[in-house]
């Protein structure tokens, strides 16, 4: 399971022309589920993410969680990040689980973070085409593979 997490001011998601989700102060991330995950591997993410030491405190050095900023999470499904783009120049998408077993493990992966103390977990549509806004502060921007954890 992929994951990049940007640490945002705000960020919303709009499905036709209809905003759907939305936070302030936090993380927005982009969640890709591959073939062979499990929901450990979810697991490992939601233990990981809202506690990641990513903003800052008092004297300018990131070392607060969401947790300690009393942040929120906008989740969103993004099957590209498991693109394989080893071989040519159009990116294959075999890597990627299969859509029923993606969505699956994108809700068990929102309602984990919602159950970890996030003050608010937000989130897109599984599968839709969606309009993302962010206001990256910092830029801060980390990538995450449960498979490294």
């Amino acid at each position: 399971m992929k994951a990049v997490i940007q640490r945002v001011s705000h960020s919303c998601v709009v499905i036709d022309s209809v905003e759907k989700g939305s936070i302030g102060k936090g993380l927005m991330v982009l969640l890709g589920v591959e073939q062979g995950d499990t929901q450990a591997d979810a697991d490992k993410l939601i233990k990981k993410i809202p506690l990641l030491r990513i903003f800052e405190d008092e004297n300018g050095k990131m070392n607060l969680s969401c947790l300690d900023i009393d942040g929120e999470i906008l989740v969103i499904s993004q099957f590209t990040l498991c693109a394989d783009c080893s071989h040519g120049r159009r990116p294959s998408f075999i890597h990627s689980a299969p859509p029923d077993i993606a969505n699956q493990l994108y809700l068990y992966f929102v309602d984990g973070l919602k159950h970890s103390g996030v003050k608010k977990v937000d989130t897109g549509e599984f599968g839709a085409d969606m309009k993302v806004s962010l206001l990256n502060d910092g830029p801060v921007t980390i990538i995450l593979n449960s498979r490294d954890l």
